[in-house]
C-alpha cells in the first residue's frame, strides 16, 4: 500500500462544500480540442475506483477519499465498472464484487480486479481477436471501448466491446469483437464484425444486448445489432439508411423500446421490438447559417420510464474543418416524451459520456473549443422530468463522471487553450452530493 495518496494530506474541499477532492498526480494538459479518453471512474456504494492513463487503478473510500488499494493495468485505462464476479477462484467459487477494467494499448486488455483487495483475478488480451496494432499511433491501438455489467441473476459477469483501426494509404479498416465474459473470465461468446462499435446497453431483463456501431465502412453495414444476451446470436438489426460510413452514436433501452442517436442523419429514433420506428426527432441536422452547412453529432442518449435524453457534441461543417458559426443545437441536452420535446438546455461544451441514475442525468463538461470559455467547465445535473437542477464549476475540464444514488464522482483534467496557454485545473478526483 506504500505510495498511496493519503486523505489527511491531499484531500481538500471544492468551492462547493458538498464535494471533496484528491489529486491524481501529473498529466499533460488537454488542449483546445477534446482529447481521447485518459481517465475513468466508477462509484459503487462506499467505493470509488479511478483508472488513469499510466495504467494505475486506485480504489478510494467514497466519504473520506482514503485510498483502499492500488493496482496496475497492462494498458492505458479507459473504462472501469463494478460487477458481480468470483471472490475466491478454485475454492468454493464464492460470488463477490469485482471491478472490470478496459484498456487501450498494445494488447487491448480487459481484466477483473477484486473490489476489496485490488488483486487481479483474470485478464484477456483482445488483440488476440482483433489483431495487433500496425503502428504505434494512438488511434491504431487496440481499444476496449465499452463495458456493460451483466444482469444480477445471469450466469455471465460482464460484456465488452473492443475494436482496432488500421489505415494503409486510402484504405481504412476496422476489426471488432463483442464479448460476454463469465465470472471466472471465460469467454462465453464472441460477435465479430468489420465495423466500429461505440456503445453497449443491456435491457432491464438481461435478455437483449444492443450494440451501436458508429462507423460501417465494410461488409457489416448496419449501425445497430441487438444480440441475444446469453448466447450472442443476432435478434434483429437496424440502420438509419444514410450514405457514408457514419451510423450510430449511442443506444439506450427503456422496457421494450430502444432509443438510438444517429450519427448518419443527426436525428434521434425510438425503436420498438424488431426495430420498428416509433418516432424520429431532429437533433442537430444539417442547417445552413451564413453560407455554411453545419451539423453536430448526437453522441449520447439515456432512457428511463418513457423519457428520452439526447446530448449533442461539437459543430462541424460539411465542407471544411473550421467554422465561422455554430450549430444552434450543439452542446445541448434535449428530453423527449412520446417524440415531443419537453425541455432542452445547454451542457456547456463537449461531453465525453453521461452518468445517469433513474431520474437524474449528470454531464461532465470538457472543452468548448470554439468558445474557449473556462466558465463552461462544470458538472451539471438534470432532472429528466423538469430540466436543469444544479451546476458545480471546475477550473479544469471535467472528462468523466459516475453516479450511484445521491453521490457523484468526477474526474478533472488540466487544460491549456491554444490562444492563451494558461494551465487551468489539475488532474483530480472529486466526490460529493448533487442533492
Amino acid at each position: 500500500m506504500s505510495g498511496l495518496p493519503t486523505a489527511e494530506t491531499e484531500v481538500e474541499s471544492q468551492d462547493d462544500p458538498g464535494f471533496q477532492r484528491i489529486s491524481l498526480g501529473e498529466i499533460d494538459p488537454a488542449r483546445s480540442r477534446h482529447m481521447w479518453t485518459r481517465s475513468a471512474v466508477d462509484i459503487d456504494g462506499d467505493q470509488v475506483v479511478v483508472g488513469q492513463w499510466d495504467g494505475t487503478i486506485t480504489a478510494f473510500e467514497t466519504d473520506s477519499l482514503e485510498a483502499r488499494w492500488t493496482s496496475s493495468h497492462p494498458d492505458h485505462v479507459v473504462g472501469v465498472a463494478h460487477f458481480e464476479g468470483i471472490e475466491t477462484l478454485g475454492d468454493g467459487n464464492e460470488t463477490g464484487k469485482q471491478v472490470a477494467v478496459a484498456g487501450r494499448g498494445e494488447s487491448g486488455t480487459i481484466a477483473a480486479y477484486d473490489a476489496d483487495s485490488g488483486d487481479r483475478h483474470w485478464s484477456y488480451e483482445t488483440a488476440a481477436d482483433i489483431g495487433e496494432p500496425t503502428s504505434d499511433r494512438m488511434f491504431e491501438l487496440p481499444y476496449v471501448v465499452c463495458l456493460e455489467p451483466a444482469a444480477p441473476d445471469s450466469e455471465l459477469a460482464v460484456y465488452a466491446a473492443a475494436r482496432r483501426y488500421e489505415r494503409d494509404g486510402d484504405r481504412r479498416r476496422w476489426h471488432s469483437t463483442i464479448y460476454a465474459f463469465a465470472p471466472d473470465g471465460t469467454v462465453r461468446w464472441r460477435y465479430e464484425t468489420d465495423a466500429s462499435p461505440i456503445a453497449l446497453d443491456l435491457d432491464d431483463r438481461g435478455e437483449r444486448l444492443a450494440v451501436g456501431y458508429n462507423r460501417c465502412p465494410g461488409a457489416a453495414d448496419t449501425g445497430l445489432v441487438v444480440l441475444e444476451a446469453d448466447i450472442g446470436s443476432p435478434l434483429w438489426t437496424w440502420d438509419p439508411g444514410t450514405e457514408g460510413e457514419r451510423r450510430v452514436g449511442d443506444v439506450a433501452f427503456d422496457g421494450d423500446t430502444l432509443a438510438v442517436s444517429s450519427h448518419g442523419d443527426k436525428r434521434g429514433y425510438l425503436l420498438g421490438p424488431r426495430g420498428a420506428e416509433r418516432w424520429i426527432v431532429d437533433l442537430a441536422v444539417e442547417t445552413e447559417i451564413g453560407g455554411e452547412l453545419l451539423y453536430a453529432y448526437p453522441n449520447h442518449t439515456y432512457a428511463n420510464d418513457g423519457k428520452f435524453a439526447f446530448v449533442t457534441g461539437n459543430t462541424y461543417a460539411t465542407d471544411r474543418r473550421e467554422t465561422e458559426s455554430r450549430h444552434p443545437n450543439e452542446h445541448r441536452i434535449a428530453v423527449f416524451d412520446n417524440g415531443t420535446l419537453t425541455w432542452e438546455a445547454s451542457v456547456g461544451g463537449f461531453v465525453h459520456g453521461l452518468a445517469a441514475d433513474s431520474e437524474t442525468v449528470v454531464t461532465p463538461c470538457a472543452q468548448n473549443f470554439r468558445v474557449r470559455d473556462p466558465e463552461t467547465h462544470a458538472v451539471r445535473r438534470f432532472d429528466l422530468e423538469s430540466g436543469p437542477t444544479e451546476t458545480v464549476p471546475f477550473e479544469g475540464v471535467v472528462t468523466a463522471a459516475a453516479i450511484d444514488g445521491g453521490r457523484v464522482a468526477v474526474i478533472e483534467e488540466p487544460v491549456a487553450y491554444h490562444d492563451d496557454c494558461v494551465v487551468r485545473g489539475e488532474h483530480a478526483l472529486s466526490v460529493g452530493s448533487l442533492e
